[in-house]
């Protein structure tokens, strides 16, 4: 009997369920994608502060539409092999639109969703002024994800703003009601302290944590967070702040000394740069049309 290779959702759900505190980077776009496979990392989280901001040069406030995510999401899958994790906000309106949102995702290549249960327009997690639907809006659109999914091995992750608005109990009871509502996850954003990271790490469902460097959770390292029972660890800006540091130094240095000499040492070499890229692949594959 031959058996069924497991599917990339499938393998996500799997590793979720260990508890390991698996680490994920956040991508804004398909290079970065790849370099995260390469670089031998599980999954890959498509960040939504990360598209609005290297895409469009915008905040993380709501400002990227769902058809602009769904063509990231694509290219994002298309440049990589790792489960797809996608940021896709509230879910672009209601519980019908959600339902909309999940299809339009899973068909651009999608493993797993995150929904959450701030108003819309919403702000990054990480900042001042949030605020979220009431818990009963949010429970509709877990269940509305869940409708709407054709493949049981996309998974549903609902992530709650309420701590910063109503506290943690708060935060804890919405996410204890989409579990009930069938989230395969839960992701209760920006906890300020030790101790509310190991009662949230004591949820029934896999439990995800966002590390943003200059945010509001504490830094703990991967160890630390396995041994209270996280599931996974998103790193969601890490490579974009990274990036976007490299670009400043380098162009600055360009416009300071009317060349790279000082700085050529930061760029990759083009050699590897059309590694990352398959350039040979794509070699292969032009010798292999060419006409004779």
């Amino acid at each position: 009997m031959v058996g069924t290779e497991e599917t990339k959702g499938a393998r996500l759900r799997r590793v979720l369920g260990e508890r390991r505190a698996m680490l994920v980077p956040g991508a804004a776009n398909a290079l970065t994608a790849r370099i995260i496979e390469d670089l031998g990392f599980e999954a890959v989280y498509l960040t939504g502060a990360g598209l609005a901001n290297t895409a469009f040069g915008l905040p993380d406030i709501g400002l990227v539409t769902a058809t602009e995510l769904a063509a990231a999401t694509s290219a994002v899958a298309e440049a990589s092999t790792l489960p797809l994790i996608v940021d896709a906000d509230t879910g672009f309106g209601n519980a019908l639109n959600v339902t909309r949102t999940v299809r339009s995702l899973e068909r651009a290549g999608a493993d797993a969703l995150q929904l959450e249960d701030q108003i819309f327009p919403k702000r990054c997690g990480h900042f001042a002024g949030k605020a979220v639907v009431p818990a009963a809006e949010m429970v509709a659109k877990v269940k509305a994800a869940v409708d709407a999914r054709r493949s049981a091995d996309l998974l549903v992750i609902a992530r709650t703003d309420a701590l910063a608005v109503e506290g943690l109990g708060a935060a804890l009871d919405r996410a204890a009601a989409y579990i009930e509502a069938g989230a395969d996850a839960t992701f209760v954003e920006a906890p300020t302290t030790e101790a509310e990271l190991r009662r949230i790490a004591r949820l029934p469902a896999p439990q995800i944590v966002n590390l943003v460097v200059g945010g509001k959770t504490p830094l703990l390292s991967q160890q630390a967070l396995a041994e209270m029972g996280f599931a996974l660890v998103l790193y969601a800006n890490a490579a974009l702040q990274a990036a976007m540091l490299a670009l400043r130094e380098v162009l600055a240095a360009l416009r300071r000394d009317g060349g790279l000499g000082a700085v050529a040492e930061r760029l990759i070499d083009f050699a590897e740069r059309q590694r990352l890229v398959g350039k040979a692949e794509w070699d292969a594959r032009e010798a292999r049309y060419r006409e004779e």
